[in-house]
């Protein structure tokens, strides 16, 4: 990929000295979904595919930025003091500079930056995160700013929450800027405290199914679930129960309490909310064991719950998550992200995985008349310099 990155920055910028090379990577939520929001633990990793850049530094303040995914827009060109939102990919870059300088950093050189991602836009695998990370790395890296990755992390969350105005949270960019080989991250988004588990899939790879089903729901349905869970903790915490979060209550405490919310339809919610965050933990501690089996089994489990109780799967996602546990090979599977179409995740048996790829397809093809994607991947590196060129 280097060399025809290479070759392709040489005809866009022209030859330059001292060029750089960086990543940044896609990631997967394992298990732990819907639960951030609700104090819950997340258990994501970052992937092995992700972002690319080769830039070379500038003695100006003009950044340069061309993009092998989207080369009809050809060179995008900004200053740090001219950083308008024009609704382009170039956008998350311009929202960390924009962000970087509020925060008072001093950026006083850009750079001309070529850009090629193997994340499939739309798929739910943080193709947006990867790129505001990415270019974090690179302005931290050329400026000398002496940033730590967790701080770049939330340059990153703010700049797509205030500069591109999505309200996301801080999951995606954290997996992407922290990821490491051969873990999975245990985080509590609300203070960031983490802890790697070692995720050593020996002859199993991860399997990203994607629905090519585009989420057009998503966004009206997480505010009415969110809606719910946040009418449910009042009504809990009116009556005395002393949680500051839903995720605060064991399984035991919301089954003694669950009397107090008002809503059958929030209670339900709940329920998925605080079993989720059990299962999280007990993946944790199945992984700790090296109980790959069970690690499938609450991931098979997670996507039960996200269907009859948080009710976000949809017929796509029930199609191919059906047709993943009747697959061969496969150790577990489940809905990954927002819901309602985007990805589902497999982990699966490395010598199945084509009789695994034509089985789903067949399948979830004849039942939905989509034909899906499907990318093999493994637990990869967080953002980082690759090296000089």
């Amino acid at each position: 990929m280097k060399e025809i990155m290479l070759k392709k920055f040489i005809e866009v910028f022209g030859e330059k000295n001292n060029k750089e090379y960086f990543f940044t990577p896609g990631r997967v939520n394992l298990i732990g979904e819907h639960i951030d929001y609700n104090g819950g633990f997340v258990f994501p990793c970052a992937l092995d595919f992700g972002t690319y850049a080769i830039c070379s530094r500038r003695e100006d303040n003009t950044f340069r930025m061309y993009s092998m995914n989207f080369e009809k827009d050809g060179i995008i060109e900004f200053t740090t003091d001219s950083l308008i939102k024009t609704n382009v990919w170039a956008d998350y870059c311009k929202g960390i500079v924009d962000v970087l300088i509020k925060k008072g950093y001093k950026i006083s050189k850009g750079a001309d930056i070529l850009l090629f991602g193997n994340i499939p836009n739309g798929a739910g695998l943080s193709s947006s995160a990867s790129l505001e990370v990415l270019m974090g790395t690179i302005v931290n890296e050329i400026n000398s700013l002496n940033i730590d990755m967790v701080e770049i992390v939330k340059v990153g969350q703010i700049a797509e929450n205030q500069f591109i105005g999505v309200s996301c949270g801080i999951m995606d960019q954290f997996a992407v800027g922290m990821g490491k080989k051969d873990n999975a991250i245990l985080l509590d988004c609300n203070t960031l405290k983490y802890e790697y588990v070692p995720f050593k899939l020996d002859g199993i790879s991860i399997v990203i199914m994607n629905t090519n089903k585009r989420r057009g729901l998503a966004d009206s349905k997480y505010n009415e679930r969110r809606a719910s869970c946040e009418s449910a903790l009042k009504d809990l915490q009116d009556n005395g129960v002393k949680i500051n979060a839903l995720c605060d209550m064991t399984l035991e405490k919301f089954e003694e309490v669950k009397h107090f919310i008002k809503s059958e339809e929030a209670l339900v919610r709940v329920r998925h909310a605080v079993s989720e965050n059990q299962r999280v933990l007990e993946s944790v501690k199945s992984l700790q064991e090296n109980d790959i089996e069970k690690f499938g089994k609450l991931m098979n489990a997670s996507h039960v719950s996200l269907r009859d109780d948080y009710e976000v799967t949809g017929k796509e996602l029930d199609s191919i998550v059906n047709a993943a546990w009747e697959a061969p090979g496969t150790v577990g599977a489940r809905m990954t992200g927002a819901g309602f179409g985007g990805c589902a995740v497999a982990l699966v048996k490395n010598e199945s995985i084509n009789d695994f790829i034509k089985f789903v397809e067949e399948k979830y093809t004849k039942e939905t008349g989509l034909v899906p994607a499907f990318y093999v991947a493994n637990v990869g590196d967080g953002s980082k310099k690759l090296g000089d060129i």
